[in-house]
């Protein structure tokens, strides 16, 4: 199977040498050995590199496999857009294999996602699930049934919530992926880049990527191509969540999603919920807090998007 489709691993990492450590031996365990794997490392020291030659070394010894490592190590790039237009730059293979440095793979991950490129031809993308996301409070699922509608609606969410039960569903289609569980054809990708004016904790880049492929890209969800993510403290907004969704959502909305009077009232009508949001946590907290982390995304989402063109909001 990976002699007829050769698999490209990508991993931007910063300042996580053992959360990195952990993700490259679940790599080395795979039932499809990928043709080589590309780490782009942000990171001041060289802790995260001496832990993955280590892990590859063992592996080597005890399955006799020669990996091929391509290791950039470069502290001036920021942010995971740069790095994994750095990253590929320099990929090979058929299939480039998108994922975080937080997460853990099922042994059998390629040979799944390999699995559904062979059975769907068609496909531009193919994402694993998410297998310990946890539901949200029924609060913030209240919330979002009522204010968030249109294309910001993440559909991605209740599949990764329902992964036990979808084990052994077909694929299911989407029309985004997670930058922690993403791939594609090389074919597709090769020539595009993801925006780097997304800096830092690059929020919405990989939702942007999967928009700029067209409304005619058939992306993916591998139900049995399983992984944890476990989201490490390291290198995250530890603010109130409205800076890191306000900005996401703004960023889309002025750069893919401000056509057509039905997108424009769904921004609208998310706005109101924001708002809503900031002013009862403010009440509750007795803190200005929540209104300064909205503002916060907007202005960071500002700098990064480029100004509508036409009559919608900004």
């Amino acid at each position: 199977m990976n002699q007829a489709l050769q698999v490209c691993l990508i991993i931007p990492t910063k300042n996580r040498p053992r959360d990195l450590e952990l993700a490259v031996r679940s790599i080395c365990v795979q039932t499809v050995v990928p043709l080589s794997l590309v780490i782009v490392d942000q990171s001041l020291d060289d802790e995260s590199r001496r832990r993955v030659e280590a892990e590859l070394a063992e592996a080597e010894r005890r399955r006799g496999v020669r990996w091929k490592l391509k290791y950039v190590h470069d502290p001036s790039i920021s942010g995971g857009a740069m790095a994994r237009n750095r990253a590929m730059a320099i990929a090979d293979g058929d299939v480039w294999v998108f994922l975080d440095d937080d997460v853990i793979l099922e042994p059998d991950y390629l040979e799944q996602l390999v699995a559904v490129y062979r059975d769907c031809p068609g496909a531009a993308g193919v994402s694993g699930i998410i297998t310990n996301q946890r539901r949200p409070p029924a609060r913030y699922r209240l919330w979002s049934a009522l204010f968030v509608h249109g294309p910001f609606r993440d559909e991605r969410q209740p599949i990764y919530w329902n992964a036990d039960r979808l084990h052994n569903s077909p694929p299911l289609a989407v029309d985004r992926f997670t930058g922690a569980a993403m791939s594609f054809r090389a074919g597709v990708v090769r020539g595009k880049v993801f925006d780097e004016n997304l800096r830092g904790v690059s929020e919405a880049e990989d939702v942007d990527f999967c928009a700029r492929l067209g409304p005619t890209a058939v992306l993916l969800i591998a139900p049995r191509a399983r992984l944890e993510h476990r989201h490490s403290p390291a290198g995250r907004l530890r603010d109130h969540w409205l800076r890191r969704s306000v900005r996401g959502d703004f960023f889309l909305y002025r750069k893919n999603w401000n056509k057509g009077f039905f997108n424009f009232l769904c921004y609208l009508w998310l706005w109101v919920g924001y708002c809503l949001v900031a002013l009862l946590a403010g009440l509750l907290r007795a803190s200005l807090d929540p209104w300064r982390a909205l503002r916060t995304g907007i202005e960071e989402a500002a700098q990064a998007a480029p100004r509508p063109r036409g009559g919608g909001a900004t």
